[in-house]
């Protein structure tokens, strides 16, 4: 029977451009990711993640296979990874995974979860996220300051400026595309600068007008993204200056509010 659905059953996967180890990551998939498989290679799937439709190409043996039920359920899990230095999920042969905050744990129930018929033993307390919640927006992300920039990275050792956010956000009950132009398209759009509420989202464009950059807005004045790494800088109506460099990096395009 062709194989149409799997899931991420390691704690973080590259999703690559190409069907190729040498080719770009894109992004990654993290431990309980769920995605439609598009086409298959020998080695190679191209797959379509479903919490956020984003396509790359992966190596097949980090997936399980899902059958469409499982597929399906798996669009409504409400318990994830915590923001926590350490959280492990145990096989049923004794291998321990260490998951990355935001992972999904899927059908999680009484200490443990299921990736189609493989159970895990959850050792930690799962984050039970039931609505959207801008209260932790902020706590969360300062969590993840001085993790390293890393080019299409969602997980605890490296994160792109969209992987940032959206990883945040997921652990707050609200759902973003993966790349920095298709979060500007989510939200509601707040007009100045001076009326940003903590934990709005500021976008940022380059020379042609192409949105490049994303951050966490703390109040008026501060912003926390990642670029080099996670961390605070200081931000006017003309963008993020960086006193590391001693001048402006990123010029402010448009800020949104998701809640």
């Amino acid at each position: 029977m062709e194989q149409h659905y799997a899931i991420c059953r390691v704690a973080v996967a590259p999703l690559r451009a190409e069907p190729s180890d040498k080719a770009e990551i894109s992004s990654q998939l993290l431990f309980g990711d769920h995605v439609e498989i598009l086409q298959k290679t020998e080695r190679w799937w191209q797959v379509r993640n479903g919490y956020d439709d984003y396509q790359g190409w992966m190596d097949f043996r980090q997936l399980a296979g899902l059958t469409r039920e499982q597929f399906a359920a798996s669009q409504y899990n409400q318990y994830l990874v915590p923001p926590a230095p350490v959280n492990i999920a145990v096989d049923s042969d004794g291998g321990k995974y260490y998951l990355s905050p935001a992972s999904i744990l899927p059908l999680y129930d009484k200490g443990f979860c299921y990736l189609g018929e493989a159970k895990y033993e959850v050792l930690f307390e799962p984050r039970h996220v039931v609505a959207e919640d801008p209260e932790n927006i902020i706590k969360d992300a300062l969590f993840f300051e001085n993790v390293s920039y890393l080019w299409g990275g969602r997980n605890f050792f490296g994160l792109d400026c969209s992987g940032f956010v959206q990883t945040v956000f997921k652990l707050n009950g609200f759902s973003l595309k993966r790349d920095a132009w298709q979060q500007a398209e989510q939200g509601t759009t707040v007009d100045f600068l001076q009326e940003v509420q903590p934990g709005d989202v500021a976008f940022f464009d380059n020379a042609e007008g192409r949105i490049t950059h994303v951050g966490i807005m703390l109040s008026p004045t501060e912003i926390i993204h990642s670029s080099g790494r996670v961390h605070i800088d200081p931000i006017d109506n003309q963008g993020i200056y960086n006193p590391e460099l001693g001048r402006y990096t990123h010029k402010l395009r448009i800020i949104k509010r998701y809640s």
